[in-house]
């Protein structure tokens, strides 16, 4: 398994999460340093890991320090909550427009900026009217089309909270007999989980599991074996967001479809667009 190796822009990445994290739980001085000396830890002992596996660590570690389970429960009820609004608004534009696929995968797209992983602050409106507008920067939307239609079975790897609503629309227009949509097993960043698949009813439109960890992204060599076996039988994987690209890239595997928005540097930087481009990319097709 080869993953996106760790940059050293990424470290100044996760001091700014935690820092807010820091501001938003009143977390008191002497337990900051705590934190920090443990974070200058693992960074130091760790440096071949990825990112997805560092912030397993340091997730774990913060939770432990401020005693909640779920630091982002709040935002993720909200994010869901303002998905589903703008669900209703969309599903009908949606449904009787000229390109009903194309569409719904731009709205899928753009539901990607909901990421309190990357930033702390995100304007879904605006990043809706950009993917409409917008030329991708890597578009593969018409080999992902025939593909669909082809496949027997589709498997779909979901991302963040709030993002999994416009995911939900997006299946809805594809109407795939076999689609399984897979989350994270527990609570980590503002990425979905069981609950909040239930939530927003993706049940009603694909067969939802836990991949069967707490990394956000997905790594071959943590999953569940009834991921795994999913994984091994789909004849097209749909892979949602930066963590899943950075898990699974590396992989060569030519049924998987990356669709995300370029949030970072580092991840424009290895597709070779720039930071906010939006993406359908599949590497057979480059």
């Amino acid at each position: 398994m080869q993953v996106i190796s760790l940059d050293t822009r990424c470290k100044a990445c996760f001091e700014r999460s935690y820092k807010h994290l820091f501001e938003k739980f009143a977390v008191n001085p002497e337990q900051q340093k705590d934190f920090y000396a443990y974070f200058e830890e693992v960074f130091r002992t760790y440096k071949t890991l990825s990112a997805p596996e560092i912030q397993i660590k340091l997730n774990a570690e913060f939770i432990k320090l401020i005693g909640i389970n779920d630091p982002f429960e709040q935002e993720k009820k909200e994010g869901n909550q303002m998905a589903l609004e703008l669900y209703k608004e969309w599903k009908t534009k949606v449904f009787q427009s000229e390109n009903p696929f194309e569409l719904a995968l731009r709205l899928s797209v753009a539901g990607n900026i909901m990421d309190y992983g990357v930033a702390n602050q995100f304007d879904v409106h605006k990043t809706i009217d950009n993917v409409l507008n917008a030329p991708f920067a890597i578009n593969h939307i018409k080999h992902l089309h025939h593909e669909i239609s082809k496949a027997n079975k589709i498997l779909y790897l979901g991302d963040n909270t709030g993002e999994i609503v416009f995911d939900k629309l997006f299946l809805e227009v594809i109407n795939h007999p076999r689609v399984v949509f897979a989350v994270k097993d527990a609570a980590i960043l503002n990425d979905a989980t069981l609950e909040d698949a239930k939530y927003v009813e993706i049940d009603k439109v694909a067969h939802v599991i836990s991949n069967g960890d707490t990394a956000p992204s997905t790594l071959l060599n943590r999953v569940s074996q009834e991921f795994l076996s999913h994984y091994q039988t789909a004849d097209v994987i749909i892979s949602k967001g930066q963590g899943n690209l950075e898990g699974l890239i590396g992989e060569q595997d030519n049924r998987i479809y990356f669709l995300l928005m370029a949030k970072c540097d580092v991840i424009a930087d290895v597709l070779k667009v720039n930071k906010g481009s939006f993406i359908v990319y599949n590497q057979k097709h480059i």
